[in-house]
């Protein structure tokens, strides 16, 4: 069971102030996460621009492990990020400076290829089931069990529906005996809903601009860093 920080994703630039997009800033932020209880940091490498790039993903890993020695950091494959399956393709094949882990996201078209080409460059997949049929297609893949871990990520807003739908892809995992390590998380509503859940099932969790900006409270957060503060807390409270 850990916290996760996932400190920008596709977040634009005007959604928070503290958003990190240059590597200097996700160093910065990565190293108060951690400082904060983080156990591990995903992010969205971006390019010069600003934007999201699998060609900038060394840059972002160098300046993070640089300033978090020893910590596990992830990055995103995510379809959208190039919007071109041969070049996506070709960027990750280029990686030198590789990150621990990748999130591969089962909805895409190219995902069982990504995840090949993860496997193949030495990279941790971790897989991102987001509906029942996700759940379904990743545990028909072969080599499911290698994952290194199983990202359930729901961004159903209702939280009825959204527990509904964690469960089903629960159940598909179980009953088709892939028993890997799964990380809960929700996005904008259900993110506290689901920090809590993840720890009444003991799984892990995540939390960071990339999901919201508001503390469980619901007053605006300052950045990634107090988000992890307040996940931490109540993640590892004793239970009763």
């Amino acid at each position: 069971m850990i916290v996760q920080a996932c400190i920008n994703g596709a977040r634009l630039f005007d959604y928070h102030p503290a958003l990190p997009l240059t590597a200097e800033a996700m160093a910065r932020d990565s190293a108060a996460c951690v400082a904060a209880g983080a156990a591990e940091v995903h992010l969205h490498a971006r390019g010069k621009d600003g934007r999201e790039s699998l060609a900038a993903v060394d840059e972002a890993i160098r300046f993070v492990r640089r300033a978090c020695p020893g910590t596990l950091v992830g990055v995103s494959t995510g379809a959208w990020i190039e919007d071109d399956e041969e070049k996506a393709r070709q960027h990750i094949a280029a990686w030198r400076v590789l990150p621990d882990y990748a999130s591969v996201n089962l909805s895409e078209p190219d995902a069982p290829e990504i995840i090949a080409l993860l496997r193949r460059i030495g990279v941790g997949v971790e897989a991102g089931l987001a509906t029942v049929e996700d759940a379904r297609r990743f545990v028909a893949l072969a080599d499911c069990r290698r994952a290194f871990r199983i990202l359930i990520e729901i961004e159903e807003q209702d939280l009825s529906a959204a527990d509904g739908i964690a469960d089903g892809i629960a159940s598909v995992l179980e009953d088709a005996g892939v028993a890997r390590p799964i990380l809960l998380h929700g996005f904008d509503a259900t993110v506290w809903h689901f920090v809590n859940r993840a720890r009444q099932r003991r799984w892990s969790t995540r939390v960071g601009l990339e999901d919201g900006d508001r503390l469980a409270q619901g007053e605006v957060a300052r950045g990634n860093a107090e988000l992890v503060t307040e996940a931490v807390r109540i993640f590892w409270q004793p239970s009763h």
